[in-house]
C-alpha cells in the first residue's frame, strides 16, 4: 500500500534522513525503531506532506505522495497522529472529531456535486462518528468537554480518533505512548492490533519498541537517518544486537 524509495529529508544543511526505503503492505503493522534523532519524526512528516522531499518518492497505492501538501495527501488516505497529540485544546471534543472528517468534505467528486453533496457528505461523516465512538466510549461520555481538559490518554484517544474520521487507508502514529501511563499504553497499542485485525493498516514509531513489536508484523531499525535492519517483528525481537541497543526491556 505505502511505498518509500530512497527518500532524503533535509533541513538546511542538515540531512534528517537518508536514501529511506520500506514498504507497508495492506492490512498490516509496521514498526520503526530507533533512538532519538534517528530521523523516525521526520520520515513521518515527509509521508504526510509536513516536511519536503529533497530526493526520492513516496507512493500511496502507487499515487505519489511527495511533492503534495498535508491538505491533499489526507485526502489521498493519509491519517497522522503526530507526536504530542496537537488537538484543539479550546474546542469541545466532539468538534475535534468532526474537524477530524474535513477532508471528506473536500473530496474532488464530491466537490463536483455542489451544493446536492451536503447531505451525500453528512451520510459519509456518520458511519465515521460512530465507529469512533464505539471504539472510544470515553470519547462520547466526554463530547462536550473542552478537549483540553481531558486526561493524558484521552487525549491520544481523541487524536487517533480524529484521524480515523478521515477514512483513512493508513494511519500513521508518532510515539502514541508518550507520557502515558503503562496500562494505558497497553490499551492504546492493543487498540492498534484491533484495528490491524478490522482491515487497518499501520505505520508506527514507539518508544516502547518491544511493546510495538508485539503487536507488529514487521519493523525497520534506524540509525542516524538510514535504515540498518528489518524484518519480521519476530526477528527483531531476538536479534541480539537490537536487544542490547533498543530493546533493553527484553534482556535477560
Amino acid at each position: 500500500m505505502l511505498r518509500v524509495d530512497s527518500v532524503t529529508v533535509a533541513y538546511g544543511l542538515s540531512t534528517a534522513v537518508r536514501e529511506v526505503s520500506l514498504m507497508v503492505n495492506n492490512g498490516e503493522i509496521v514498526t520503526i525503531v530507533g533512538s532519538n534523532g534517528a530521523g523516525k519524526t521526520s520520515l513521518l512528516n515527509a509521508i504526510s506532506g509536513t516536511v519536503p522531499v529533497k530526493s526520492g518518492s513516496i507512493r500511496l497505492d502507487e499515487v505519489r505522495l511527495s511533492g503534495r501538501p498535508p491538505h491533499k495527501t489526507v485526502r489521498l488516505g493519509i491519517g497522522y497522529v503526530p507526536e504530542g497529540r496537537q488537538i484543539f485544546g479550546s474546542m469541545s471534543v466532539m468538534d475535534n472529531l468532526i474537524m477530524g472528517s474535513y477532508p471528506l468534505y473536500t473530496r474532488k467528486w464530491l466537490r463536483n456535486l455542489g451544493l446536492a453533496s451536503w447531505a451525500l457528505r453528512d451520510n459519509l461523516v456518520k458511519p465515521n462518528l460512530e465507529k469512533v465512538l464505539k471504539l472510544f466510549p470515553r470519547l462520547e461520555e466526554r463530547g462536550k468537554q473542552q478537549a483540553g481538559s481531558l486526561s493524558g490518554g484521552e487525549q491520544q484517544m481523541l487524536a487517533i480518533g480524529r484521524a480515523l474520521m478521515s477514512s483513512p487507508k493508513i494511519l500513521l502514529l508518532d510515539e502514541p505512548s508518550l507520557g502515558l501511563a503503562p496500562m494505558l499504553v497497553k490499551e492504546i497499542l492493543s487498540l492498534l492490533a484491533r484495528l490491524r485485525d478490522e482491515g487497518m493498516t499501520v505505520l508506527l514509531i514507539e518508544q516502547d519498541a518491544v511493546a510495538a513489536l508485539k503487536i507488529a508484523d514487521r519493523g525497520y531499525v534506524m540509525e542516524r537517518g538510514r535504515i540498518v535492519l528489518e524484518g519480521s517483528a519476530a526477528e527483531l525481537l531476538s536479534n541480539t544486537g537490537v536487544k542490547q541497543a533498543y530493546l533493553g526491556k527484553a534482556r535477560g
